[in-house]
């Protein structure tokens, strides 16, 4: 603190011209400014000023020095406001993107709680599974699931999503309930199959090490929520997202399989271009979104999914 406010007064005298008018400025003897000049000078071991009864001038190492004191100060300053708020309203719209079936269930219903708290935004969520190209698309920001790609782009992580192997009662009474990965190979496996053909595979942890496995099944399908259903059904095992899945088993609905296998969980993010300058509505809207996913109570008693698909705009207020 010494420091930042020495470089303060050096910056101050050095505008002002002199030691009694930077004293004036900020309401203290000018022996208390002489002092931390002086101070500052002997620290760095060097000449900043030149001081006469009438007036002050910079030498040269003086100069140098104060183009990158103003420079500091500058940002320091902005840095402040950047993440202050102020007083100063949330306003603008707010564009977001978010994966279709976690942004209906865990995205769209805190949306309007937000609205509520700052009714001069408002908001456009798309919901696709498909990675939107922020800048180019004009998104202010994206939610996404796991490892993020290397880019340009900022991320910051709001919590914590896990997968979990589950099955209805019905289908463990009449197959079994498989004890080990091998013995998937026996079982009916719901299994996200892609465009191309190509199964994902399911992860599990095993000796100490993350495992994927191709699971095989009669079925498979590129809606998650239709693998739901399935499972919920009897059809087959499922592996599963925890947000999608944690009331069924709450409710008794399915059972969790090979829990000791469980992968570590996976990050929920929000993704976005640039961290300065980002916009008041921008960072509250994560803020909003990062106190609940950290709360494992959100989890245990999370809103219930709203009917949105595609594109909703929360215009109220604007």
């Amino acid at each position: 603190m010494d420091r930042f406010k020495q470089i303060e007064t050096f910056v101050a005298v050095a505008g002002k011209g002199s030691l009694s008018a930077a004293a004036t400025l900020e309401g203290v003897a000018p022996a208390v400014i002489g002092r931390r000049i002086d101070a500052l000078e002997s620290r760095l071991g060097v000449k900043l000023l030149v001081r006469t009864t009438r007036r002050v001038t910079l030498t040269f190492e003086g100069s140098a020095f104060l183009e990158d004191c103003q420079r500091i100060l500058n940002e320091m300053h902005n840095a402040e406001a950047t993440v202050s708020a102020g007083g100063v309203k949330a306003s603008g719209h707010l564009r977001l993107s978010a994966p279709a079936g976690f942004g209906r269930r865990h995205v769209a219903p805190l949306l309007p709680m937000f609205i509520e708290s700052h009714p001069d935004v408002t908001v456009t969520l798309d919901l696709s599974d498909r990675l939107v190209d922020l800048v180019n698309e004009g998104f202010d920001c994206a939610i996404r699931l796991g490892e993020l790609p290397d880019s340009s782009l900022v991320s910051l992580r709001l919590g914590e999503n896990r997968r979990v192997c589950v099955a209805s009662p019905d289908y463990v009474a009449r197959h079994g309930r498989p004890e080990s990965l091998d013995a998937l190979a026996s079982h009916n496996c719901l299994a996200f199959g892609s465009t191309a053909n190509q199964q994902r595979g399911w992860t599990f942890a095993q000796n100490g090490k993350v495992v994927t496995i191709r699971v095989n099944g009669n079925m498979e399908c590129t809606d998650g929520a239709v693998l739901h259903d399935w499972c919920l059904q009897g059809y087959g095992l499922a592996w599963r997202s925890w947000w999608e899945v944690g009331d069924d088993i709450r409710a008794g609905r399915l059972v969790t399989i090979l829990d000791d296998f469980a992968a570590p969980p996976i990050g929920i993010h929000a993704v976005f271009a640039q961290r300065r300058h980002l916009p008041l509505r921008v960072r509250l809207f994560i803020d909003h979104l990062k106190h609940h996913y950290s709360s494992s109570a959100y989890w245990q008693d999370a809103p219930s999914p709203m009917h949105v698909s595609g594109r909703v705009d929360l215009t109220q207020g604007a």
